[in-house]
């Protein structure tokens, strides 16, 4: 029963970042230049980056680094350049908990073959994607090795 308790209470978390994504009005140009200055695997103006947790499982994952264009899914209202998307366990409660607490956030959540999303703002204006991934995350066959 205590347990109980206290999982009710518990918060929900954030549990990594999934991406980062850049609003380009050339997303492949700026892809390319991002390819030629700083050397990111870029392929169709995505690299991933492949990550070992330091728990004991060891588990792969992967973070996604990408350029979009101006009218690609996700940017919203506003001139907003970037956006993170950050990896959730449980998508449905963490919504739940923002706006109960009052915090703008975009009715629906979009579902694909990657999993849950949906997106919300921090008090600023900056929108932010929350990601859940599906219950068998499948890698991206490419990416590059973080060190």
């Amino acid at each position: 029963m205590e347990m109980a308790r206290k999982r009710s209470r518990s918060r929900e978390r954030v549990s990594g970042i999934g991406g980062v994504f850049l609003r380009g009005r050339k997303p492949a140009k700026l892809a390319a230049w991002y390819r030629d200055r700083l050397g990111l695997s870029v392929k169709d103006q995505v690299a991933v980056f492949k990550w070992i947790s330091p728990r004991p499982d060891h588990r792969v994952g992967h973070t996604v680094w990408a350029v979009l264009g101006t009218s690609d899914r996700g940017w919203g209202p506003g001139r907003s350049t970037a956006q993170v998307n950050y990896r959730v366990a449980d998508l449905g409660r963490l919504l739940s908990q923002l706006r109960s607490e009052g915090v703008r956030v975009s009715d629906g959540v979009e579902v694909s073959r990657y999993g849950r999303f949906a997106w919300a703002e921090d008090p600023e204006g900056n929108r932010f994607e929350l990601w859940e991934p599906p219950r068998r995350y499948r890698s991206p066959d490419r990416h590059v090795p973080m060190e």
